[in-house]
Parts: structure tokens; C-alpha cells; sequence
């Protein structure tokens, strides 16, 4: 079970070419959804009139050198580890989420494309779809049930969900629907086969149309600020007291 493409049973009720047109769609409603945010929310007009601002400010102009030693230091403080959590179990139950979703997209992705419905696909395949969804499982129930700010610090009860938990809720129920529909269909459960690659389908649908409106688009503006605040710092312009940015380097 754990070598085979988990997309092989997929073939028997649906159209060939079925999963590579929905993975487009998607993905174009990802680009869609971040630039519909970027542009409802004024995002880029506010990075624009930030940064104009802070290079105003600036007492050490940065040269490109400059510039790269940020931009690395960003990308291993800020992006790869999540250092921007002081708490080590927030910042665990995302490291889990953000690795074990880029192995679940980036594997589903080459199996959809080049090895549709291929009983040959190189078991390694296989083998990091589930240690991917396995991974967003268990660092996103960690975070949804003992981690979430809401929970923990405003006593709010664990079910009671806002907007914000959009992207955690859709993201959660698209990996397990994805393993409950593989382990009904090695089973050779054809009905229930059906039944829960549709909820699958579904939930990751929500999740990738719904950028606009969950938490998904913060990938994206995140490293961007953690850049911004990082150049701020290196070239005097950053209005934060000198603890907090020593905290943040």
C-alpha cells in the first residue's frame, strides 16, 4: 500500500486526464486568489509606501551584498525554521505543517504528471506523499486542539471556529480525507472509494480557493515582512526599540 501511486484507484470512476486538469485549476486559483488579496487588501501598495519610507529613513544605504546576507539570513532564520515563534511547540507544529505539505504537494504533483495511472511509479513516490500528509496531520491537530492562541490564552472552547481557522480546517480535512480515501481503496472498497476521494476533492478544493479569505496567502507575505524588518534593522531605519530588535535577529 505504502509503495503504490495512491492516485492508481482514481482511474477506475474518473475521465483520463481528470487529476492533471483539476492540479492546473488549482493551482491557478492559488495565483488568482493571492493576487486578488494582494490587490483587495492593498498589500502591494503598502509595501511599496513602506518601503519608500524606511529607505527615507535609512542611516547605512545596503549594497547587494548587503541586501543577499539579509535575504539569506531571512530565509534560514525566518522561513526555514520559523523563528519568528518564541514557543518552541508552535514553532515545531509548523516546521511539521510546512515540510510535510511541501512533500504532499510536490510528490502529488510529479505522480498526477508523470506517472498517471502507472503501477510503475518509483516507490520513494509513494512513500513521501504519506510521510507528508502524515506529517501536516500531526503537526496541524497538535496545533488546532493544544497550540491555537485562541484556545490556549482566551479559554475559548476548541470548536468554536472564526475565519481564521479557514486554512488549518480545510488543510487538515484534505490530508485525511487523502489517507482515508487510500486506505478504503486498498481495502477494495469501491463505494466508500468514491465517497471519500469526493470529500477529498472537496476539502482540498476549499483549501485552495479560499485564499482570499484564510491564512494561506501568509506564506507568502510573511517572509516578505520578515525581509523588510531584517533591512529596517540592518540600515538604521527601523522605528522598533533596540530589545525587540535584538530579539528579532
Amino acid at each position: 500500500m505504502f509503495t503504490d501511486n495512491p492516485f492508481l484507484a482514481v482511474a477506475a470512476f474518473t475521465p483520463p486526464g481528470f487529476l492533471q486538469v483539476y492540479v492546473v485549476l488549482m493551482a491557478l486559483a492559488v495565483v488568482a486568489g493571492t493576487l486578488f488579496d494582494v490587490v483587495h487588501k492593498r498589500s502591494g501598495e503598502f509595501f511599496a509606501r513602506q518601503r519608500k519610507q524606511t529607505r527615507t529613513a535609512a542611516t547605512r544605504p545596503l549594497g547587494g551584498g548587503a541586501m543577499a546576507g539579509v535575504a539569506l539570513r531571512t530565509l534560514a532564520h525566518d522561513v526555514a525554521t520559523f523563528g519568528e515563534f518564541c514557543n518552541q511547540k508552535r514553532r515545531l507544529s509548523h516546521a511539521l505543517m510546512f515540510y510535510g505539505f511541501v512533500l504532499y504537494i510536490v510528490t502529488t504533483v510529479v505522480m498526477v504528471f508523470a506517472y498517471p495511472g502507472d503501477p510503475q511509479t518509483p516507490a520513494v513516490l509513494p512513500i513521501l506523499w504519506y510521510l507528508g500528509a502524515l506529517m501536516v496531520a500531526v503537526g496541524g491537530y497538535w496545533f488546532f486542539f493544544f497550540l491555537r492562541v485562541n484556545v490556549i490564552h482566551d479559554g475559548q472552547p476548541t470548536w468554536r471556529l472564526v475565519r481564521a481557522d479557514l486554512f488549518i480546517v480545510s488543510l487538515l480535512a484534505s490530508v485525511s480525507f487523502a489517507l482515508l480515501f487510500r486506505l478504503v481503496a486498498a481495502a477494495g472498497n469501491p463505494p466508500a472509494t468514491r465517497l471519500f476521494f469526493a470529500l477529498y476533492l472537496l476539502f482540498t478544493t476549499l483549501l485552495f480557493v479560499s485564499v482570499p479569505w484564510s491564512k494561506f496567502a501568509h506564506m507568502f507575505y510573511k517572509p516578505a515582512m520578515a525581509f523588510e524588518r531584517r533591512v529596517q534593522q540592518e540600515d538604521g531605519s527601523s522605528d522598533l526599540p533596540a530589545a525587540a530588535r535584538r530579539h528579532q535577529i
